[in-house]
């Protein structure tokens, strides 16, 4: 019923985007030891936005607003390969802790939209 609704897509997506994020920093810190482990992560939500856009209108009238799609499949991990260690770890503990408090606060806000979308669907139909 909820994957109609964009906002509630659009919701999800974000915070999947933050978890699979969250388990590569994850990872991160756990092989920052690790000789010749390449830190990993994956664009933020925000890029991946821009760089989708919208999708080709699937409407039955021109002068409706075309529907953005967020695929969280289409999220690809990359290596970080700048500033490595002399044993070939290009792990950064203080970039990784960085990292992991923005995913908190793109975490948080996803599940706000989402909680403000229920919101507006429960007093639209009456139930507040």
């Amino acid at each position: 019923m909820f994957d109609n609704i964009e906002m509630m897509r659009m919701a999800r997506a974000m915070g999947q985007n933050a978890a699979q994020r969250q388990t590569l920093v994850a990872r991160n810190v756990a092989n920052a030891d690790t000789p010749g482990y390449k830190a990993q992560d994956l664009e933020p939500f925000e890029e991946g936005y821009r760089r989708t856009g919208f999708a080709t209108m699937r409407t039955t009238d021109p002068r409706h607003m075309a529907t953005p799609e967020w695929s969280p499949a289409a999220m690809r991990a990359f290596s970080k390969t700048s500033g490595t260690s002399p044993n070939g770890n290009s792990v950064s503990l203080e970039d990784e802790m960085v990292k992991a408090a923005e995913l908190k606060r793109d975490h948080d806000l996803s599940l706000g939209i989402y909680r403000s979308a229920l919101n507006l669907m429960r007093t639209s139909i009456g139930r507040r």
